[in-house]
């Protein structure tokens, strides 16, 4: 991906080397937060919804002072030039295709951990994004985990993982998350995680729709570029992790898609990159 040189985007907020104190831990408590940051941390997926819906019940305070490695500024100026390439797409997408004014999200960077207020962030829950304050949070030591401990290594691997957490944000600016969130909280577990399958892969086609935005914007994509992608999508589908954590991969408590289906639906986006193109919500099959 041909990135240096490109602007960077004001709307970073840079968390990493401060010395804070906060409370670790969001309003899942004891094994069940366990649970979810091991499942995060190996697993690489977003658990935004296993960590909104709650008030901190957890007092565990952490004093967090990082230092930041050449690596982190050059992940840092990546993600800022990534960000800025999804402000451009997404405010033309926003005028051309909805007639409105796309409001960009804020993403923080942090290291360790940080707070949000959807309950407290840590490397180990992995990205995510809370519409509560409308910014989206990344740990970059996240890319290591996902070549080294998923497989998904390459800078538009990288680019992917910010451009769904971006998508995440204009579902929240078309009034789709707060609806869709708004009918799994009324939902049994089952129907809940259906409802989340779409959402995800709905961010899955919206990232391929800024994939080739960005490409005829920018001409920003090498050779392979794509192929990193889609290698991403496969390595983080719901049925994959599962069978590489050593589960037999089961539906009905898939939260993100099948592998095939996260490769589809971004393929689905690259190919028609329309926001009508990613209905997945009316889709009869994902």
């Amino acid at each position: 991906m041909q990135w240096r040189g490109r602007r960077g985007s004001r709307n970073i907020e840079d968390r990493r080397g401060r010395r804070s104190t906060g409370k670790a831990a969001s309003g899942i408590g004891g094994l069940g937060l366990v649970a979810v940051l091991v499942i995060g941390y190996f697993l690489g997926i977003d658990v935004t919804p296993l960590l909104q819906g709650g008030g901190l019940t957890e007092s565990q305070e952490q004093a967090v002072s990082q230092e930041i490695t050449q690596a982190d500024r050059q992940a840092g100026e990546f993600v800022s030039v990534v960000l800025a390439d999804t402000e451009e797409v997404w405010a033309e997408i926003f005028r051309d295709q909805v007639g409105e004014t796309y409001t960009p999200a804020t993403l923080v960077l942090f290291k360790g951990a940080t707070q949000s207020p959807c309950g407290g962030a840590s490397g180990a829950s992995g990205p995510f994004y809370c519409p509560a304050d409308k910014k989206a949070y990344l740990d970059t030591d996240f890319f290591v985990t996902l070549e080294k401990r998923l497989g998904a290594g390459g800078d538009f691997a990288a680019a992917y993982v910010v451009a769904h957490e971006i998508a995440h944000h204009v579902q929240n600016e078309l009034g789709i998350l707060v609806q869709a969130n708004r009918i799994r909280q009324q939902s049994s577990q089952e129907r809940s995680n259906q409802i989340s399958v779409r959402i995800e892969l709905q961010a899955d086609c919206f990232s391929g729709i800024w994939a080739r935005y960005a490409q005829a914007r920018f001409n920003s994509l090498e050779r392979g570029d794509l192929s990193e992608a889609v290698n991403a999508a496969r390595q983080i589908g719901d049925d994959t992790l599962q069978r590489n954590a050593g589960r037999r991969p089961n539906p009905h408590t898939f939260t993100h898609g099948t592998s095939a289906q996260r490769q589809r639906w971004f393929a689905n986006g690259y190919e028609n990159p329309t926001i009508q193109a990613c209905d997945t919500f009316s889709a009869q099959q994902l």
